[in-house]
């Protein structure tokens, strides 16, 4: 009997211990965890998911939109989850239609994606795909319908190189964000596009707009049962440009097949009026992922469509760079504007001759220097002058200087000095500068190498009488949720403290060139007054006793047409530079497009079919035939674009 008491008294105590233990537990995992399992509880039921908001749009001057935004559902494949790729592909090419382009493209991508990253293998579903995928989805793990927003470029190829595009989010993208303070981390939760160049990536943060989120609650699969709250997302703002988009069409129209930039500024406040580089690319393509055919053909083309020839492309200014030289002479006084200089025709200097007019235009002062553009007259001036005092003088009018306009990826170019050479050469000798170096520059050849954004802002800085303004592209941002329109804040012009007097010495060489100089008859007959200037630069160098002959180069190595102008002279609107890659003198190609922008902008008149295809084959001087009014001139239509940039 007392071997069963105690038998069950250590029964007892295990039990009681038992349940002492029980009890311990209980009390932890309900009082002292309790919190912590809650929540987690409650995670398991609900999920939090992010709702990427509306990309603000894009509209320019005068409201014509030019970025915008459609839905589509998209097939989409997450690779951890999907198994064999190509047999699930397979599978679903009997179900949707799935052409070898978008098996290409889903390959780019998913090289630059994680395995657990969603990736579409179409996109633009028709509600009978959706309907038939959605009617055999237990098939296909890791596969899932998206119901996403796109970018949509209405204007296709127009203006392409301003406007940018936005793309999918790469691993170096992802990297970058990692350093993003964690409150601009969490508004691209769920957001696989970013914007790539131009107003897209410039001005992405105020594009993209503020993420929301929906608490929903889930099954034990995971599956979404019902909405428990959500934050709406806030759309993104809507971003006005200065630009005009039917000017910006009359120019990209103008250049037709050919190569080469223009920039068009307002000399009064630095707005972008147009800003061109030809050829261009339709941004479409890169919104779901471009096919590796696609990027070949432009990555590998020969005319580098990619390339923003007005932000990065470098060349010598040629005779555009003669009134700025001339300024410079009567800012330093090194020259009086009345001295009489002899053109017989070249210019000899350390033994070289360099070549100017052929037979010599005899005894010039400045105005007839600039309207004649003397080489012999400026080749002297540029020795008097000196490299560094070149420099020196060029420097303020943003000449190799970063504008500072509104869009990435705006290079340096090349002014010239002593110091720069010594910087870019490691070879003593070739550190060192010399004096026949110079010669050269003052008729904007030689190591001169600048965009098209620098000369126009130096021109509209001529014309405004000294004034530099920062060249911007956007002038308000519109909140899309309040309706507020807020002008883009810029800094006040920079005076550069010219004399008024040498500002008219050189515009009245500038008048003179396009009343009764090489722009005599592109000008003729135009109702106001412009100021410009010709210019031809070598794409090649060809030896001192080598006479230029186009018909015996390849068309690559020809001479770039340039020009450099604004207008009315007395009280500019619009100023401007342009070139013509390859396409030989000033005159032919690159003046008719300037005749052709001024009086759009002036006088609101449009060149008819035969004017546009005389300009286009540099067959033009003043415009033939009747012009068309502005206003009835149609843009592009966005069903026309977006027929164009379908696959």
């Amino acid at each position: 009997m007392a071997r069963f008491r105690r038998r069950v008294l250590v029964i007892a105590l295990v039990v009681m211990g038992a349940f002492a233990v029980l009890g311990f537990r209980l009390f932890h995992l309900q009082v002292t965890r309790h919190e912590e399992l809650a929540e987690r509880a409650e995670s398991n039921r609900t999920a939090v998911v992010p709702v990427v908001p509306n990309r603000g749009l894009i509209l320019d001057r005068n409201g014509v939109v030019l970025a915008s935004n459609y839905s589509a559902y998209t097939l989409e494949i997450t690779p951890s989850k999907a198994g064999d790729l190509e047999q699930t592909i397979d599978a679903l090419a009997q179900i949707v239609e799935i052409q070898p382009r978008d098996r290409r493209r889903f390959k780019r991508l998913r090289e630059d994606s994680r395995s657990f990253d969603s990736i579409p293998i179409r996109t633009r579903l028709t509600d009978e795909e959706v309907a038939r995928f959605a009617a055999q989805r237990y098939r296909f793990p890791g596969v899932e319908i998206k119901a996403r927003l796109f970018r949509n470029y209405p204007m296709g190829e127009l203006a392409s190189h301003v406007l940018g595009y936005i793309g999918r989010i790469n691993q170096r993208e992802k990297a970058a964000m990692e350093d993003w303070p964690e409150e601009d981390q969490a508004n691209y939760k769920g957001t696989d596009y970013i914007g790539k160049l131009g107003i897209e990536q410039s001005y992405e943060k105020v594009l993209h707009g503020q993420t929301g989120v929906e608490q929903m609650e889930t099954s034990a699969g995971g599956r979404a049962v019902r909405r428990l709250a959500s934050h709406p997302a806030t759309p993104g703002n809507t971003v006005m440009l200065s630009l005009d988009i039917k000017l910006q069409k009359l120019v990209e129209d103008m250049f037709g097949d050919r190569r080469g930039a223009l920039v068009a500024l307002d000399p009064r406040n630095g707005e972008v009026l147009a800003f061109v580089s030809k050829p261009t690319f339709n941004p479409n393509l890169f919104v779901e992922g471009i096919d590796s055919e696609s990027w070949a053909a432009l990555n590998e083309s020969i005319d580098k469509p990619l390339l923003n020839r007005a932000l990065r492309g470098t060349y010598p200014p040629g005779s555009t760079y003669k009134p700025f030289m001339a300024l410079g002479a009567l800012e330093l006084g090194k020259r009086s504007p009345t001295l009489v200089v002899n053109d017989p025709g070249f210019y000899t200097y350390g033994g070289h001759t360099f070549r100017s007019h052929e037979g010599g235009l005899g005894g010039v002062d400045m105005v007839r220097a600039i309207q004649f553009s003397s080489n012999t007259y400026f080749y002297s001036l540029a020795v008097d002058m000196g490299v560094d005092t070149i420099h020196d003088f060029m420097k303020p009018l943003g000449f190799g200087q970063i504008t500072g306009i509104d869009l990435p990826g705006e290079v340096r170019g090349v002014l010239p000095s002593t110091e720069w050479k010594r910087s870019v050469n490691k070879r003593p000798e070739t550190r060192r500068w010399y004096s026949g170096e110079t010669v050269s520059l003052g008729i904007g050849q030689g190591y001169n190498n600048f965009t098209m954004l620098q000369l126009a802002l130096a021109e509209a800085t001529l014309a405004n009488g000294g004034t530099k303004y920062r060249p911007h592209l956007v002038k308000a941002i519109k909140n899309t949720v309040t309706g507020q329109v807020q002008e883009v804040p810029e800094p006040p012009g920079q005076n550069l403290g010219y004399k008024a007097k040498n500002i008219d010495i050189v515009r009245a060489g500038l008048v003179a060139v396009n009343k009764a100089g090489t722009g005599t008859r592109i000008f003729a007959g135009a109702p106001y007054t412009s100021a410009g200037k010709t210019g031809t630069a070598q794409a090649v160098s060809l030896g001192q006793n080598v006479k230029y002959n186009a018909k015996a180069l390849e068309e690559h190595q020809r001479d770039h047409s340039l020009f450099a102008a604004f207008a009315p002279a007395e009280n500019p609107r619009i100023a401007l530079a342009l070139i013509v890659e390859n396409a030989g003198f000033g005159a032919a190609a690159a003046a008719p497009i300037v005749r052709r922008v001024f009086d759009y902008w002036l006088l609101g008149q449009y060149p008819n079919e035969q004017d546009m295809a005389a300009v286009r084959a540099g067959k033009a001087a003043a415009p033939i035939g009747q012009p068309l009014p502005a206003t009835e001139v149609a843009l592009p239509s966005a069903a026309a674009a977006s027929a164009a940039a379908a696959p």
